[in-house]
């Protein structure tokens, strides 16, 4: 059945899509005969008691040297659409939340928005991991100079992040007794006024943070191992970790059967679970990537199946 697709993500002429896991999605979904249908976050608005955009159609084309086209702009309903792809990266401030405030209008209306706008807002991609504390490090949420040197001590080497950012930012490893431990709780807290995670450090960062992409509570066979540089001790590859494709080990598919329910319960279609050694440090629902270089690697369309989800979620409608 023929489908509308409307994908809200940052500027698509901006994207790398080699790597890049919503043109993968948006590929998948032409691929299927499904019309596509491009917005920014700024295009949403709410107009006449409905949640609407100014959207445009789109077509890609899987060539770097030109890889979208877009046609005339038109405002409409988004309940006129079957499903919304909600791909804005973060940061995850309040011009995001607002945009998932008219998104849930919008499945109200009847569209099916994946991720879901409330799990959006409710499941913060650091503190969620807390919700797991059998598969996660040890770790602290606070804006307390005190607690966090408390937790600096009591573990020797942590590493210490904000909530809202992605991509290895302002990302520090903190050991105890370290002469910038102030400055750094002093950044990432802003003096106090802002929340901030600790973690344990763990040292199988070494053999790469792990993403385990999960499609309606079920992981994909094959995990994307982002390895850091040997002078930077973030596994992320906008930090330069090297991204090493990998089959799937046990523990990983432990973790994904403890968080795979609840994800699927929350209406969660397409998440991103980073594990690091036996522990899972994030729980990705914004806009997870790797889809790309898993499937060039294993010759799987990771894309492809979340379609096939996202068909079976709107046939049981």
């Amino acid at each position: 059945m023929k489908r509308d697709i409307g994908v809200v993500m940052d500027p698509i002429g901006s994207i790398k899509i080699a790597k890049d896991s919503t043109f993968a999605m948006l590929l998948a979904a032409q691929r299927r005969g499904w019309s596509l249908w491009y917005m920014e976050l700024g295009d949403l608005c709410l107009l006449a008691g409905k949640a609407q955009a100014q959207m445009r159609p789109l077509s890609v084309t899987d060539d770097p040297a030109g890889w979208f086209r877009l046609g005339d702009p038109e405002r409409r309903p988004l309940g006129t659409l079957d499903t919304v792809l909600m791909r804005k990266d973060p940061p995850f401030d309040m011009e995001y939340v607002y945009g998932t405030y008219l998104l849930e209008l919008a499945a109200a209306d009847g569209c099916l928005v994946v991720n879901d706008p409330r799990t959006l807002r409710d499941a913060n991609e650091k503190v969620f991991a807390a919700h797991f504390p059998d598969c996660a490090p040890p770790l602290t949420v606070t804006r307390s100079a005190a607690v966090l040197r408390e937790f600096i001590a009591g573990h020797g080497d942590t590493v210490l992040k904000p909530l809202d950012a992605m991509g290895g930012r302002s990302i520090f490893r903190v050991r105890s007794g370290d002469p910038n431990t102030g400055v750094i709780i002093e950044t990432l807290t802003d003096h106090g006024q802002r929340f901030c995670m600790a973690q344990r450090f763990i040292p199988e960062i070494a053999q790469g943070d792990r993403r385990v992409l999960m499609v309606d509570g079920a992981p994909v066979p094959h995990v994307l191992a982002r390895i850091p540089s040997g002078d930077d001790a973030r596994g992320n590859l906008a930090a330069g970790a090297r991204a090493e494709p990998a089959p799937i080990n046990a523990r990983e598919r432990e973790i994904a059967a403890r968080v795979g329910p609840e994800l699927r319960a929350r209406g969660v279609l397409f998440a991103g679970l980073d594990v690091i050694g036996n522990w899972l440090t994030e729980v990705n629902i914004t806009s997870p990537t790797c889809i790309r270089e898993i499937d060039r690697a294993y010759g799987t369309d990771i894309a492809g199946d979340l379609m096939t989800g996202i068909e079976a979620k709107l046939g049981a409608r």
